[in-house]
């Protein structure tokens, strides 16, 4: 959760350090000298990113690194031919990984008399090239999917996920993957603007013991889509919960019926890809009510996911790697699929909640399989460390060797639980920052460091080398360590957005545009940097919140939560919460003839729960008020919204609309206070 400088500042001077590390242990100067040394020029920063390109395969060898002459579509390796399927398959098979272990994939339901899981399937590299063909051939034979075509995938974690994805890949189309948990409107949204013509679905899946009907949420979704004039013209379902669902002879057909009379062995070459083609899309939330269409590249990407599988996770041969975050999320892509995949690493999948049946079902997960590198979001953390540390102890965690976490800032209470129940006191860890914009990890810790630089619980470390970062004011100027300011990226990096999705100007007024004459990337957060060099993100500086780690853009609650009749102005802020980092308040305002009360907010949370999801609806504070406070010019005073949840001083009102609006949004938010405390 998001911490105040204040409270930070303890932990500055701290010299925790672990007992031993192993692996390499560099040398103080000689890495300030190196790390330095990745972005000291134009020259510099090539090198650096050439040498890791030089380890990856292509179909043709680029010509040139970086292309920098239309600032910010800045585009990388030039000339250069990949695909990402090939790197994830064909070439792992060629460096004699084809009986590797590649996917291993867990579901939900439990077994309570054998006390082990109902269902485990395991996937050999082979496997997952063979699949992976059968399922692009099927879409490019069948349904004529081509080069370019965008693909919404509305599915659970199920291995039919990544194949997919793969399979789309080889066809040189890019996949659009919506959080399951997404509601039928947001996913229309989606699908209406990235296109598509195609979803994948599920009948169901599992979460804490129930099934969830994904395929009537699909259904719902294409009827929006139809009334904005997009046809709908496959909707493809893979049994996975066998439950009772709908069905349209004329639209839908089942997986295993498309690819039933696919010869096995069906192979379909994949697309050569350069830098002007994109993988995918992904939707991100912004400070709007329509959110951004994120595209990122082939190579680059590539190219920057290998590489920080290296530098942070210390990839090697015999490592099993295990991302708790799902794929509809940047993390899942880059961290479940890709980078474990073209890395040549065995990856964990796991369809559930953690805590299911018991909350040890995590740690039970890492003894099974032995993992070694573990990627978790702090939410997860706070709120499994709730639990007694028995349910940690009872299982052998000994394979670990890494772990890191990422999503939102990690409070030090939690990454010293983390540090002390799953790595012993001697793993490398940290805490991880960078966003669905970057592609990839920007800052961390790296292994061997910890004897050099100083284990600070809560920090997200140094930037990676070879990708400059800083912390600035408003003007764009450096702030002076232990000082807060907006965290920026002031070098291009690989696996970077190309641009938003039809909508370039829109990529440069969000992204760069925040400083006058200084081409930064403007990332949202605001961040300290101490004296050492650490960065430490302390929470989003925009009209943006994160809950559990999922970024909702405040603009688009509101917006939903204003369709309804009841509703004439909604205001969307964060509040800190301890264990999902924070949770939505909203300030509403009911037209005239409908009265605020319990019965009513339950509605209102049903509404936004069918709108917008569970990640929004599920603890959603709604505060009823006469008037949301605003400027004269009509601009809705976030910054009073937010002193008001948080308990911090009002500041400066002067330029309030009405007076009596944040009087009113403090004495609906002290009964709603008084309400949760009582629970």
């Amino acid at each position: 959760m998001a911490q105040s400088v204040e409270a930070y500042r303890e932990f500055f001077e701290s010299d925790i350090i672990p007992p031993s590390w192993k692996h390499k242990v560099w040398d103080k100067e000689e890495f300030k000298k190196f790390h330095a040394g990745t972005t000291a020029s134009r020259e510099a920063v090539e090198q650096w990113w050439a040498k890791w390109a030089d380890e990856l395969f292509w179909l043709k060898k680029w010509n040139k690194v970086l292309d920098d002459s239309k600032p910010p579509f800045y585009r990388w390796f030039i000339g250069g031919e990949t695909n990402l399927a090939y790197l994830a398959t064909d070439w792992q098979i060629e460096k004699g990984r084809k009986n590797k272990l590649a996917l291993i994939w867990e579901g939900e339901p439990w077994d309570e008399t054998l006390q082990q899981p109902k269902e485990v399937k395991k996937f050999t590299y082979y496997d997952l090239f063979r699949v992976s063909n059968v399922i692009s051939y099927a879409l490019k034979e069948k349904l004529g999917v081509r080069k370019g075509e965008i693909l919404t995938f509305y599915l659970p974690m199920i291995p039919e996920l990544p194949f997919y994805m793969l399979a789309v890949q080889r066809l040189g189309a890019e996949h659009s993957v919506v959080f399951s948990g997404f509601s039928a409107e947001s996913l229309a949204s989606r699908v209406i603007d990235s296109g598509s013509r195609i979803i994948v679905t599920a009948d169901g899946f599992y979460r804490r013991g129930k099934i969830v009907n994904l395929k009537s949420i699909v259904d719902e979704a294409v009827k929006i889509c139809e009334k904005e004039g997009l046809k709908i013209e496959r909707v493809i379902v893979v049994k996975r919960a066998g439950n009772e669902i709908t069905w349209n002879l004329d639209r839908d057909m089942w997986h295993h019926e498309l690819i039933a009379d696919v010869p096995t062995k069906a192979y379909v070459p994949v697309e050569r890809q350069n830098e002007s083609d994109a993988s995918f899309i992904l939707y991100t939330s912004g400070t709007t009510g329509t959110p951004k269409a994120v595209q990122h590249s082939v190579g680059g990407y590539a190219v920057g996911l290998y590489a920080t599988m290296k530098m942070l996770f210390d990839a090697k041969e015999d490592d099993i790697f295990w991302c708790t975050a799902d794929v509809g999320w940047i993390t899942g892509h880059s961290y479940v699929v890709y980078g474990p995949l073209i890395t040549g690493l065995t990856t964990v999948v796991y369809e559930g909640s953690p805590d299911y049946p018991e909350p040890d079902r995590w740690w039970g997960i890492i003894e099974r399989y032995g993992v070694t590198l573990f990627y978790t979001a702090p939410t997860a953390i706070r709120m499994l460390m709730r639990f007694p540390e028995e349910y940690v102890k009872k299982h052998d965690l000994s394979t670990l060797r890494i772990v890191h976490t990422v999503g939102e800032p990690i409070n030090p209470e939690a990454f010293l639980w983390y540090f002390k129940n799953l790595g012993k006191e001697d793993i490398v860890a940290s805490s991880a920052w960078w966003m669905t914009e970057t592609g990839h990890i920007i800052t961390g810790h790296f292994p061997g460091l910890g004897k050099i630089f100083p284990l600070k619980p809560g920090t997200n470390g140094y930037s990676i080398p070879g990708v400059r970062v800083d912390v600035v004011d408003d003007d764009g100027n450096t702030c002076p360590p232990g000082v807060r300011g907006y965290f920026v990226i002031t070098s291009p990096w690989p696996g970077m957005l190309e641009t938003l999705y039809k909508n370039p100007q829109r990529y440069i007024d969000a992204y760069w545009s925040r400083f006058k004459d200084k081409l930064y990337f403007y990332t949202g957060d605001f961040a300290v940097k101490d004296k050492d060099g650490y960065i430490w993100v302390l929470g989003r500086a925009d009209d943006v919140i994160k809950v559990a780690g999922h970024r909702i853009g405040t603009a688009e609650v509101e917006s939903a939560l204003a369709r309804h009749p009841a509703v004439a102005e909604a205001a969307c802020i964060g509040k800190t919460d301890p264990v999902k980092g924070q949770v939505p308040v909203i300030f509403t305002v009911l037209k005239k003839g409908f009265s605020p009360s319990p019965e009513f907010e339950n509605e209102l949370k049903k509404y936004l729960r069918a709108t917008i999801g569970p990640i929004v609806a599920s603890d959603a504070i709604i505060a009823f008020v006469e008037a949301v406070p605003k400027t004269r010019s009509g601009k809705i005073m976030r910054r009073l919204l937010r002193a008001v949840v948080e308990g911090a001083t009002m500041g400066d009102v002067t330029t309030l609309e009405d007076g009596v609006a944040i009087e009113e949004a403090k004495k609906a938010y002290e009964t709603i206070k008084s309400a949760l405390e009582s629970k």
